[in-house]
């Protein structure tokens, strides 16, 4: 296998020599959408699958083939990228492969065993916080965050909107009685930083419910530092955790830590979660759930309709929405599945973290203007129903925060 290994690296250095334009790098790791790989012809080191996911190592030109796959099918990046990991030759990528086949079978175990169903007792004090979502608010944060030219991890200025974002958290959160502490992340992978905000919990604070979608933006031209407004993929993602946090953060002090993070470099490989999420494995983190709010702003599929991403997510938590939608949302929930390295809650689902994807539609039926200079606030721009995600995220964080629920396997 190393001599199969080390062959595919001298070719796809040469390969990828001559395109100047391109993202700068020779050859990297991935892991990516089995079917993805098959179908692009790039070849595979090592598979698994039951969970269809494969290990390449690709070059400029198939990261762009890989991009362009996934920009047709409506998802984002489409791999998560593995060169973070030290000495990428040694990795043991079978592994990391297995590991992803064994939660998934835990996952399968859990749908077919007799568990009590998951329930969610309406609270008023959470009725009331849902009935602050501000659509206004959504549109002004989303107006914003996409008058940026572009907000690519590898651009000229990768972090300007980041440094603008961290001073329009410290106003937002200047008058909340909670104990919160405001984050920049650098990462190995980019020079791009993820944001995190940490409300800290009052009884068990070591117990840790994650809200995140990804901040950067790209144009799917040639190098990715286009024109790239990201007004849906991912500013409407970014809008609905500040609208969930100024309505949380003003509320009383969750007894388990919420945080909230705003993830670099997604959309060239699930960069800054994939080393959040590493890190927080390695620590021994104890979080008990994920959320990942990645666009939310075009009903694709209908007004008030959830595409739940049934894949590389986590069962009891498809489990909590149904019993979150019945009691707050009456929303119509349908499933869908988006493939490996769709967006960040991939990072933390390899990790073996409690996962949940709730999309704007259906994977067919997303908005057709992400990564280009047309992802823009237009007339098929739906506040309403992005609303519907924020209320999401304020359940999900009220709710788990104070309460002993966790993943049973």
């Amino acid at each position: 296998m190393k001599t199969a290994m080390m062959a595919l690296l001298l070719v796809a250095s040469q390969a990828g020599a001559h395109q100047a334009s391109l993202e700068t790098f020779s050859t990297k790791p991935i892991l990516a959408d089995l079917a993805d790989l098959k179908a692009l012809d790039i070849p595979v080191l090592a598979k698994e699958e039951s969970v269809g996911v494969g290990y390449a190592v690709i070059t400029p030109e198939m990261q762009l083939k890989i991009q362009e796959r996934a920009h047709k099918v409506g998802k984002c990046g489409g791999f998560e990228d593995l060169t973070t990991e030290k000495n990428f030759q040694a990795l043991n990528f079978t592994s990391m492969l297995s590991s992803l086949a064994e939660i998934k079978a835990k996952n399968d175990l859990y749908e077919r065993a007799p568990f009590a169903a998951v329930a969610v007792e309406k609270s008023p004090k959470i009725e009331a916080a849902v009935a602050e979502v501000s659509e206004q608010n959504l549109r002004e944060w989303v107006t914003w965050l996409s008058s940026y030219p572009n907000r690519y991890n590898r651009g000229k200025t990768p972090n300007v909107h980041v440094e603008d974002m961290k001073r329009r958290l410290q106003t937002l959160l200047a008058s909340s009685n909670i104990p919160y502490e405001i984050s920049l992340i650098s990462h190995d992978s980019t020079p791009q930083q993820s944001v995190r905000v940490r409300l800290t919990g009052s009884t068990r604070p070591n117990e840790i419910v994650v809200l995140g979608g990804h901040l950067d933006s790209i144009n799917q031209g040639w190098g990715g530092g286009q024109q790239a407004p990201g007004a849906d993929d991912n500013a409407s993602g970014s809008a609905n955790l500040l609208e969930t946090l100024r309505i949380i953060s003003q509320k009383e002090q969750p007894q388990r830590t919420i945080e909230f993070f705003w993830y670099a470099g997604e959309e060239s490989g699930l960069l800054g979660s994939a080393e959040i999420a590493k890190s927080y494995k390695g620590e021994k983190r104890d979080v008990v759930a994920v959320l990942q709010l990645d666009m939310t702003s075009y009903p694709g599929a209908g007004e008030f309709v959830i595409g739940n991403m049934t894949d590389f997510t986590s069962k009891w938590l498809h489990e909590y929405l149904r019993a979150v939608n019945e009691a707050y949302l009456h929303a119509r929930i349908v499933d869908d599945q988006c493939g490996y390295g769709c967006s960040d809650h991939a990072s933390w689902f390899r990790q073996g973290y409690p996962t949940l994807m709730p999309f704007e539609s259906t994977m067919r039926a997303d908005n057709p203007n992400i990564h280009t200079a047309k992802d823009l606030i237009n007339d098929k721009t739906n506040f309403a129903h992005s609303a519907m995600y924020s209320k999401l995220a304020v359940v999900f964080a009220m709710d788990l925060a104070n309460s002993a629920a966790r993943q049973p396997y």
